[in-house]
């Protein structure tokens, strides 16, 4: 999966003429490993304990070159965050985001995904992509 993902984006940056990059491939290696939502800060503090010589503004224009290749997601929070998380091709999910510490929870309800095809089939509208992103309090913030 890693070597396919590898592949899409040096085709990628190969087809809006970026050369492949040392950097780069560092970076995808440790966004690919992280299993979370990350901000550009969080990532850019794991890549720094290894390579100091990778500034935070190079993490910054990467992760925005894996959001336009079809790697990463953007998740803008309401306390302005930005946070990324890769894409697994086929999958497809929502986040609840607690509004007081930040917890990203993802589920999956077909529910929820037939009553929007359902909507849309009404209304002659054809989804492209959607996301749902729900705001409240986690459980531990309910305590």
């Amino acid at each position: 999966m890693i070597l396919k993902k590898k592949k899409i984006f040096n085709d990628y940056a190969t087809s809006k003429g970026l050369r492949s990059t040392n950097q780069r491939t560092l970076i995808l290696d440790v966004f690919l490993s992280t299993h979370q939502h990350v901000s550009v800060e969080e990532l850019y503090l794991k890549i720094k304990c290894g390579y100091p010589s990778i500034g935070q503004a190079t993490v910054y224009r990467t992760l925005k070159l894996f959001v336009e290749a079809g790697l990463a997601r953007e998740l803008l929070l309401h306390d302005g965050q930005t946070r990324y998380e890769h894409i697994i091709s086929g999958e497809h999910h929502d986040h609840m985001v607690c509004t007081s510490c930040n917890t990203i929870i993802e589920f999956e309800d077909e529910t929820i995904e037939k009553a929007q095809s359902e909507i849309a089939g009404r209304h002659g509208f054809l989804i492209k992509s959607h996301k749902l992103e729900v705001y409240g309090l986690c459980s531990s913030c309910r305590n």
